[in-house]
Protein backbone atom coordinates (compact mmCIF):
# COMPACT_ATOMS: atom_id res chain seq x y z
CA UNK A 1 0.00 0.00 0.00
CA UNK A 2 1.43 3.32 -1.06
CA UNK A 3 1.61 6.37 1.07
CA UNK A 4 -0.78 8.14 -0.34
CA UNK A 5 -2.97 5.51 0.47
CA UNK A 6 -2.11 5.24 4.12
CA UNK A 7 -2.65 9.15 4.29
CA UNK A 8 -6.01 8.83 3.30
CA UNK A 9 -6.80 6.03 5.71
CA UNK A 10 -5.26 7.17 8.47
CA UNK A 11 -6.48 10.76 8.39
CA UNK A 12 -10.38 9.13 7.60
CA UNK A 13 -9.71 7.42 10.47
CA UNK A 14 -8.73 10.85 12.77
CA UNK A 15 -12.04 12.52 10.80
CA UNK A 16 -14.43 9.88 12.22
CA UNK A 17 -12.63 10.50 16.29
CA UNK A 18 -12.59 13.92 15.92
CA UNK A 19 -15.50 14.61 17.39
CA UNK A 20 -14.14 12.62 20.54
CA UNK A 21 -12.75 14.37 23.39
CA UNK A 22 -8.59 14.73 22.53
CA UNK A 23 -7.08 12.02 24.46
CA UNK A 24 -10.38 9.81 23.49
CA UNK A 25 -9.69 10.22 19.93
CA UNK A 26 -5.59 9.78 20.47
CA UNK A 27 -6.34 6.37 21.92
CA UNK A 28 -8.98 5.45 19.62
CA UNK A 29 -6.76 5.65 16.56
CA UNK A 30 -3.71 3.87 17.87
CA UNK A 31 -6.23 1.19 18.97
CA UNK A 32 -7.49 1.29 15.20
CA UNK A 33 -4.38 1.12 14.04
CA UNK A 34 -2.81 -1.63 16.19
CA UNK A 35 -6.06 -3.75 15.59
CA UNK A 36 -6.59 -3.46 12.64
CA UNK A 37 -3.55 -2.30 10.64
CA UNK A 38 -1.19 -5.35 8.96
CA UNK A 39 2.52 -4.64 10.12
CA UNK A 40 3.18 -3.54 6.20
CA UNK A 41 1.03 -0.50 6.49
CA UNK A 42 1.75 0.52 10.32
CA UNK A 43 5.68 0.09 8.85
CA UNK A 44 4.67 2.28 6.01
CA UNK A 45 3.01 4.87 8.71
CA UNK A 46 5.97 4.69 11.09
CA UNK A 47 8.29 5.20 7.73
CA UNK A 48 6.33 8.21 6.87
CA UNK A 49 6.58 9.47 10.38
CA UNK A 50 10.24 9.88 10.10
CA UNK A 51 9.74 11.59 6.90
CA UNK A 52 7.85 14.55 8.56
CA UNK A 53 4.53 12.51 8.06
CA UNK A 54 3.26 16.42 6.85
CA UNK A 55 0.16 15.16 5.53
CA UNK A 56 -0.63 13.30 8.25
CA UNK A 57 -3.79 14.68 10.63
CA UNK A 58 -2.14 15.77 13.62
CA UNK A 59 -4.41 13.17 15.61
CA UNK A 60 -2.68 9.92 13.61
CA UNK A 61 0.78 11.73 14.42
CA UNK A 62 0.11 11.62 17.83
CA UNK A 63 -1.70 8.02 17.80
CA UNK A 64 1.06 6.91 16.30
CA UNK A 65 3.99 7.99 18.30
CA UNK A 66 2.21 6.11 20.84
CA UNK A 67 2.59 2.96 18.80
CA UNK A 68 6.09 1.09 19.31
CA UNK A 69 7.12 1.23 15.52
CA UNK A 70 8.60 -2.63 16.48
CA UNK A 71 5.16 -3.69 16.33
CA UNK A 72 5.18 -2.56 12.67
Amino acid sequence: MDQAEITRMANQIADYFSAYDHEEAVEGIADHIAKFWDPRMRRTLFDMMESGGSALDPLVVEAASRLAPASG
